[in-house]
């Protein structure tokens, strides 16, 4: 009767042990490894800059119009092209200024014998000092008015104030033009001036003298990188922008650039020629601390650094991480130390 169960607990036992050897044992620990990235540190440029927008300005510029009133007789200058200081553009009706002019120049010859007449006989005591004094004013009255007509005369020509390109006229000969009436546009654009705005927080960096890139597309569509200078800026932050206004001089010798355009100007606040810098995705801010994992001898090792400056990529470690290190750039929250780790790609 008691054969049975011991056969049926033998055969139990004997299924349990060969269970037993097929499972894995129970709570044995699996180590993980995890694939990254690398970067191999090294010295490197770090340079702080912004971009902003700017308006590309003619050096000076000017809407030409005549100082007195009349009828335009004649006009000298082709539009679209330059004109040299001094020329004479366009002029207006003058005839009766000169007839004027004519009228009071020969008065001149007489006015000369009075006073010299005057001036012989107050030598020899036969005139009194008023009688001299009187004709030597009708003298000086005389070319007073002579120069107040060669003024008004001055006034009837349209000249060019400065060097530059003369636009689109507005008129044609035989308008009637008042001192309200635009003759056209005159423009130097040899130099030009970039006009940019700036953030408060980089208005202590700018300073005359300073140098910034602007970037304008060429006849191709192509960016075209060209340096200025820095020559004046604003005596205050603008208070609704937060901004100052700040501008730079371009040669432009040639005259290729336009004024009127938009420009994208790269300024500069600080750069380090020789910083060792850290990719900003591989930085962990944890607890009070500033953290980073190293590759060493096949497992990641963190380390705690203390950075510099900030730009949109990188940034510049000062301590924490030596040169040559390897630092790991990918997986940085899935990282503990003394994990297992294999570099799949390393930057240099």
């Amino acid at each position: 009767m008691f054969f049975y169960p011991r056969i049926k607990n033998f055969f139990l036992a004997t299924e349990d042990n060969k269970n037993a050897s097929i499972l894995p044992p129970v709570n044995t620990p699996t180590r993980q490894v995890l694939n990254v990235n690398a970067e191999l540190l090294k010295f490197q440029t770090l340079t702080d800059r912004t971009v902003v927008s700017g308006n590309l300005l003619p050096d000076e510029e000017v809407d030409l119009t005549f100082e007195s009133s009349g009828k335009i007789i004649a006009i000298y200058f082709q539009e679209g092209t330059a004109v040299k200081e001094g020329d004479l553009l366009a002029k207006i009706n003058d005839k009766p200024l000169q007839a004027q002019l004519k009228k009071l120049e020969a008065q001149i010859p007489l006015a000369k014998d009075r006073v010299y007449r005057q001036r012989t006989l107050l030598e020899k005591d036969a005139v009194s000092q008023e009688a001299f004094e009187q004709v030597a004013t009708e003298y000086e009255t005389l070319m007073a008015d002579i120069e107040l007509v060669k003024a008004n005369i001055a006034q009837t020509e349209l000249r060019a104030p400065f060097d530059g390109i003369i636009g689109l006229r507005s008129v044609s000969e035989g308008a009637y033009v008042t001192p309200a009436t635009q003759i056209a546009n005159l423009t130097k654009i040899s130099p030009l001036k970039i006009e940019f705005p700036v953030n408060e927080s980089y208005s202590r960096d700018i300073k005359v003298g300073s140098n910034v890139i602007f970037r304008v597309e060429d006849s191709n569509g192509m960016l075209r990188e060209h340096q200025a200078e820095v020559y004046a800026m604003e005596g205050k932050i603008d208070l609704d922008t937060r901004s100052l206004i700040v501008r730079a001089i371009y040669p432009n010798a040639r005259g290729a650039i336009l004024p009127g355009r938009y420009a994208s100007v790269e300024v500069t606040k600080q750069e380090i020629t020789h910083a060792l810098t850290l990719p900003s995705e591989a930085v962990i801010p944890e607890m009070g601390v500033t953290r980073v994992y190293l590759y060493k001898g096949g497992v990641a090792e963190p380390a705690d650094v203390v950075l510099g400056m900030r730009t949109e990529e990188r940034v510049h470690v000062l301590s924490g991480v030596a040169l040559g290190d390897t630092l790991i750039t990918t997986g940085i929250i899935q990282l503990r130390k003394g994990m297992p780790v294999i570099i799949d790609n390393l930057s240099h």
